[in-house]
């Protein structure tokens, strides 16, 4: 198989397309607009269509068409768009689990929470008995949205995450405490005025939802959806963090289910939190990946949670 081919000049020309030229060619293919693509990528609009054309020759075809006025997919572009998704998502992995792989070697683990994880006085616990019993780890957190809570987990971004459950498969949990689970309602409400209510109070009441990258048993829990008598939830906005939450809440377009410790750590004007007297409690939990439950730190890790209890 040839390694390469020659311009119109001789010189050989590499047949193999960049991961720059990749990343170029999804995002135009998405915005259909040089302009767009060249601010979103930070640099020139004259870079995005250099790369492109470079990229069409190292590929032997044309994956745009190009007018004074549009900019479209060819069908060849169409059917490369998959695969160069593909493509872009394989060395994205490659890097995490090298990432991961560098931070076993260099003593340091990543510890994700979402909410308020960081905390909780189990999660505290957790990370200085950690800390204590391998003090030449270096314990870096970070904090989480929805949207990435869980993902960044199978991305291997964090090695660990304090979270609430349930959890898809492929990652293990140690649970570590239980607390009942509270209506987010807009202080409007009537039902807001209660010192507790039943959950067929707010049947038919719309939920805040998560989008669709977020696994879908997690928030079917949260979401409560179905309800005990089979009826389905129906929902409202999409949020992605816990400000856009509430602040959906508090506009009256939707309610939600959350941990009691919300009512410390998230009290915010036009929210109120009512008991719910039939809810299923909630549980935190630190998580990690099962296959990567006998990494060196993610194993100091769970005899941490271990000792919590």
């Amino acid at each position: 198989m040839a390694a390469g081919r020659q311009d119109g000049g001789g010189a050989a020309v590499s047949a193999e397309p960049s991961i720059h030229q990749l990343r170029l060619f999804l995002a135009l293919s998405e915005d259909l607009h040089f302009g767009r693509t060249a601010a979103r990528m930070f640099i020139s609009q004259s870079a995005v269509s250099q790369q492109i054309r470079d990229l069409e020759k190292r590929l032997d075809v044309r994956l745009f068409e190009r007018t004074n006025r549009a900019v479209d997919l060819t069908v060849a572009g169409r059917a490369l768009f998959p695969e160069a998704r593909k493509a872009i998502a394989a060395v994205d992995q490659l890097r995490s689990v090298a990432d991961a792989q560098s931070r076993q070697l260099s003593h340091r683990i990543v510890v994700g929470t979402v909410g308020a994880e960081a905390a909780m006085p189990r999660t505290r616990a957790v990370l200085q008995i950690l800390q204590d019993r391998q003090p030449q780890t270096e314990i870096q957190v970070v904090t989480l949205n929805f949207l990435d809570h869980m993902n960044a987990l199978f991305r291997r971004e964090v090695d660990i995450a304090f979270l609430r459950p349930p959890v898809p498969d492929g990652m293990e949990l140690h649970r570590l405490a239980s607390e009942p689970r509270v209506a987010c309602l807009p202080a409007s409400d009537p039902l807001a005025a209660l010192p507790r209510i039943a959950l067929a109070q707010v049947s038919g009441y719309p939920v805040v939802d998560m989008p669709a990258q977020v696994p879908r048993v997690w928030w079917d829990f949260w979401a409560v959806d179905p309800r005990p008598d089979g009826s389905p939830v129906r929902y409202g906005p999409v949020v992605n963090d816990m400000e856009a939450l509430l602040h959906s809440v508090a506009d009256g377009e939707a309610m939600c289910f959350l941990p009691a410790a919300a009512r410390e750590f998230f009290p915010r004007p036009g929210v109120r939190y009512v008991d719910v007297t039939d809810l299923e409690p909630s549980t935190s939990a630190l998580a990690w990946l099962a296959s990567r439950r006998d990494e060196p730190t993610i194993a100091e890790a769970r005899k941490a949670a271990d000792a919590v209890g």
